[in-house]
């Protein structure tokens, strides 16, 4: 029989590991990049309109157009109204549908892929039905969806999460299946473990990884489609802020006023850099032996 390690080796191996998990985050530099600036983006809007106290639908006429000021950092739109405000607040709204989106898509996918790994008849018919929701182009489901729903932040999320989770079950069935074929699965099969305990007690862990890299992803993708479909007129309804709806008011005077488009345009690439920065780099932390591959 193995005897207990000592307290001072158990110290010593704490250490190691912190030591290799600090290593391993200072060497995916996209990681921290991306972490940092999708922090400040999240506390800016939260935090800013909340203490500035700026109504974004607040209408000054006389102050139309009126470029970029330390009154008005990124300028007023066509109506006079502060579009820093507006900005920061679509950004909460894009934030918060991203969010949501891949929150739920995770979640749905997740029980679809897992069950759809362990019996093969759920098999055949969830694959068959995620195969043919993938092959319509994502922007055109959404777009005929919210035909059907109606505009409205709710409808937005609802159809973006039927778009989203079967990408997010096809990944989780992927990595289901290679853990089920592995020898502590079998084994726990032939010591008569039921099939819950199995599947959300050894084969759920297996896929959390490559599960939040792809939520990650889908956050992002979530809010270019909800800034398409607010610019189409078919997402958040004016007068509320978002970048999309933003974007769509500012074709009229953008040779007039170009900061009506810079900004809000600057805001979705900004946010959506950052989280594909934060996703490649949790693909690198999870797992070293892709970031090797790459670099090699």
């Amino acid at each position: 029989m193995s005897k207990p390690l000592s307290r001072a080796a158990s110290a010593a191996i704490l250490q190691e590991q912190r030591q290799i998990r600090r290593e391993r985050l200072l060497s995916t530099p996209g990681l921290l990049v991306g972490l940092v600036v999708f922090a400040l983006i999240v506390l800016a809007a939260l935090v800013i309109p909340a203490v500035s106290g700026v109504d974004p639908n607040e209408m000054t006429v006389s102050l139309r157009l009126s470029p970029p000021s330390p009154e008005h950092p990124f300028g007023t739109d066509e109506f006079g109204r502060d579009l820093f405000t507006r900005v920061l607040h679509g950004a909460r709204v894009s934030l918060a549908v991203g969010g949501s989106v891949a929150l739920l898509s995770c979640l749905l996918g997740t029980v679809i892929g897992i069950y759809a790994s362990y019996f093969k008849a759920l098999d055949q018919v969830l694959m068959r039905i995620c195969d043919g929701l993938i092959a319509i182009p994502g922007i055109l489901l959404a777009i005929a969806l919210m035909a059907a729903l109606g505009a409205g932040s709710w409808n937005v999320v609802l159809a973006l999460t039927i778009v989203y989770t079967p990408s997010v079950a096809r990944v989780v069935r992927s990595s289901a299946l290679v853990t089920k074929a592995q020898t502590y699965v079998e084994a726990a099969k032939v010591q008569g473990a039921t099939n819950r305990r199995i599947l959300w007690k050894l084969i759920l862990p297996s896929v959390i990884s490559p599960l939040t890299v792809q939520a990650s992803f889908i956050f992002a993708q979530a809010i270019i489609s909800e800034a398409s479909l607010s610019f189409l007129g078919a997402g958040i309804p004016a007068p509320a802020a978002s970048w999309g709806n933003i974007l769509q008011a500012s074709r009229a005077v953008f040779s007039r006023a170009p900061w009506t488009v810079l900004f809000p345009g600057a805001a979705v690439v900004l946010c959506v850099l950052s989280l594909n920065l934060l996703g490649d780099g949790l693909r690198d932390y999870l797992d070293p032996r892709t970031g090797g591959r790459r670099k090699k």
